[in-house]
């Protein structure tokens, strides 16, 4: 008996120490060591433990089961549990290694733990390993066989080899099976975190106003495992209101989002409100949308950024329509895509762009403008394939797509996420200058909605351009080099004077910032060209990535009463409440004229407040608000 005890305890303990060492590891290699003194350090093993001796338990849990078995093994029978756990032992050891070092090695690009949001880009394993070199990948993947060896050993070799059946009184049996239920019983209380109402969850190891610190103390495995379960469920997150309390707030802030929607159009209030202002000649320009990659506000000179990293953008400001309030619905390029053609918020965790069966039920603005009698096409110079793009895209009604397929070879070889701007802009300019300019004209051809997202303002920030010393910004000044040469091409021709283009970010970048800084979402938008109406303007409302559709439909004259997340931000009604909402890996912020609010749904705490402290919690209340009525519609989509 005492040696199946002294088994248990030492096969627990084992896999404690194990995810104890884990830790100096993973602030070792994310450069957290350096910064940090030994109490913070220390601060992180202490906040952090608890979690580890849940995740400690379920791995426990099938030894547990073993030596069960073993009192019943028939007599005189030796019970090999090293023998019989290997096979268990080689599996976890390859997964938790797995984890380990994926989470070390993408955390210094993504700033948040390890969580299910990885498996999105797993399909294109060549994109996802884009930003990396060869060596990077090679080092790792040894890295992981290493690691991998010293869980299995350590293991295996910690524990007692064999437990010897020798009592035949079954009433002795039954009571050594008492007692390792009692054993089991602890172990329960481990794995659910405790005794009290709420059990384990990433925001228990968070102490720190330092998310640094807080992501330090959650152990991997449990961040990875815990997401996998919430990523898809959408009947039970963020049931934060009361129905009637939800229902008034949301009412003030999207009117068609009540309680009662049953899809998107069904009871989607007619959003035909007078214009209080115009901002286009005509009503059917042609339109071009470059969603520019990464190309938030630390580069653009208007929101504060240096002078010289983006000139020529920054005189484009001076020649067009200035959105000076505007904000990311999210951190990554296939929310913000979602949230710019969709008209839809983005969400902490989940990516809509990979469920097939909410793609087909979100509304889509190319759709819209191919109702018109639009043309619509997509460019890219990257894989298209890359987190179900391509599948969105052909839901979204993109009549033609090109990827990088369409390049070259040698083209394709030019950045490591395939085919660097300044090629796929040259591609551009030829295809559009071949267009006639329509309507004006009188030529009778399809007008056309024409998007192209950039690519080379992206990690590793490799560009055949060499103006400013510091590699990030020199890759925005890369990309805004390119756009300058392409503007001044599409000026000289007949297509400008009915053209209007748009030039927004999938997101900002987090270059030394973290993505629950509400500063992180602040983005540019522009548009420009000979549709344009009037002189130049800026115009300081508050508005999202998802606020595009409603606000180009209406300049068009055309309903938008299917998005119901979209606020048409020049009618009369919006003045009334004007709000921007953003999500980050699990958090989000929300901002009005009160202040903002960055708040962390995982350890259910505010990270960021700013402005007036009386109306926090009102801010509060309305970003949970917006959570708990995108799910309400999206957990509809699935029955």
């Amino acid at each position: 008996m005492r040696r199946r005890l002294e088994y248990l305890i030492q096969y627990y303990v084992g896999w404690v120490f194990l995810f104890l060492v884990q830790k100096p590891l993973f602030m070792a290699f994310t450069e957290g060591v350096a910064h940090y003194s030994f109490g913070k350090f220390m601060s992180v093993i202490w906040h952090g433990l608890p979690m580890d001796l849940s995740v400690a338990g379920y791995l426990t849990a099938i030894p547990f089961l073993g030596v069960l078995v073993s009192i019943w093994w028939p007599f005189d029978s030796n019970f090999n549990m090293r023998k019989v756990l290997r096979p268990y032992h080689f599996v976890v050891a390859i997964v938790l290694a797995i984890i380990f070092v994926a989470d070390i090695s993408l955390y210094p690009f993504w700033h948040y733990k390890l969580d299910a949001s990885v498996f999105n880009y797993l399909d294109s394993p060549k994109d996802a390993m884009a930003s990396v070199s060869s060596w990077y990948i090679v080092i790792r993947i040894l890295a992981i066989l290493v690691v991998a060896y010293i869980i299995y050993e350590h293991q295996t070799r910690i524990c007692s080899n064999t437990f010897v059946t020798t009592e035949k009184s079954p009433e002795r049996k039954v009571w050594r099976t008492l007692v390792i239920l009692c054993c089991g019983g602890l172990l329960f209380l481990a794995i659910r975190g405790g005794a009290k109402e709420s059990t384990m969850n990433v925001g228990r190891a968070y102490f720190s106003e330092d998310q640094y610190l807080n992501h330090s103390a959650v152990n991997p495995a449990f961040s990875l495992l815990s997401s996998i379960g919430k990523s898809e469920d959408f009947s039970k997150q963020y049931r934060f209101l009361k129905p009637d309390d939800f229902d008034s707030v949301i009412r003030e802030l999207y009117p068609a989002a009540g309680t009662g929607v049953k899809s998107f159009a069904a009871t989607a209030l007619q959003t035909s409100t007078p214009l209080t202002d115009t901002l286009l000649k005509t009503q059917r320009p042609n339109i071009l949308l470059i969603e520019m990659e990464s190309f938030g506000g630390r580069f653009i000179e208007a929101l504060g950024a240096p002078a010289d990293v983006a000139p020529n953008y920054n005189a484009l400001v001076k020649e067009g329509i200035f959105f000076s309030n505007f904000y990311g619905n999210s951190y990554r390029t296939d929310r913000g895509t979602v949230s710019i053609f969709s008209g839809y918020p983005a969400l902490p965790v989940v990516s809509l762009m990979k469920m097939p069966i909410i793609v087909r039920a979100l509304p889509s603005l190319p759709h819209e403008l191919v109702k018109q009698g639009y043309t619509t096409d997509f460019l890219y110079g990257g894989d298209v394939n890359f987190t179900n793009t391509k599948g969105y895209l052909v839901n979204m009604d993109f009549q033609k797509i090109t990827a990088d397929v369409n390049f070259t070879k040698e083209e394709r070889k030019t950045n490591s996420w395939g085919v660097n701007d300044h090629i796929t802009f040259a591609y551009l300019a030829k295809d559009l200058l071949h267009r006639k300019s329509n309507l004006t004209a009188g030529s009778g051809e399809k007008p056309w909605f024409s998007v192209f997202l950039t690519l080379s303002c992206h990690e590793p920030f490799t560009v055949p351009y060499h103006r400013l010393p510091d590699e990030v910004y020199n890759a925005a000044a890369y990309t805004d080099d390119c756009l300058g040469k392409f503007i001044k091409q599409l000026k000289a021709s007949p297509l400008w004077d009915n053209l209007l283009i748009i030039l927004v970010p999938d997101h900002n970048i987090t270059y030394n910032m973290a993505d629950s800084n509400p500063d992180y979402f602040k983005c540019p938008m522009l548009w420009i060209g000979g549709a344009v109406k009037g002189n130049p303007r800026v115009i300081s409302k508050f508005m999202n990535q998802s606020d595009i559709a409603a606000t180009l439909l209406a300049q068009m004259g055309l309903s938008h009463e299917n998005f119901i997340y979209s606020r048409n931000i020049l009618s009369g009604a919006y003045g009334k409440y004007p709000f921007a909402f953003s999500c980050y890996n699990n958090g989000f912020v929300f901002r009005d004229s009160t202040g903002v609010t960055s708040y962390d749904l995982a350890a259910k705490s505010v990270v960021t407040e700013r402005g007036n402290s009386n109306a926090q919690a009102a801010r509060q209340m309305k970003g949970k608000a917006i959570l708990q009525s995108i799910y309400n519609n999206l957990y509809k989509y699935q029955q």
